[in-house]
């Protein structure tokens, strides 16, 4: 199927973040008078679990069986 240039389905666009992954990131800190109040960290991974199992592998996140 060939697709108009610039143009690209929401299929598309989920293959794509699926194949490579996306990582989103967010801190957040709200205080008051120097006094924080709230803290938030999040780190929000997107991926198919083989490229998870791939990229976790690599950079040493999961455990080797002996």
């Amino acid at each position: 199927m060939k697709t108009a240039l610039g143009t690209t389905s929401l299929a598309d666009v989920l293959d794509r973040i699926l194949d490579k992954g996306i990582v989103i990131d967010a801190w957040a800190k709200v205080s008051l008078v120097g006094i924080e109040i709230l803290a938030v960290e999040a780190r929000v991974v997107v991926a198919s679990v083989a490229t998870w199992i791939e990229y976790a592998g690599a950079v040493g996140l999961l455990e080797t069986v002996t």
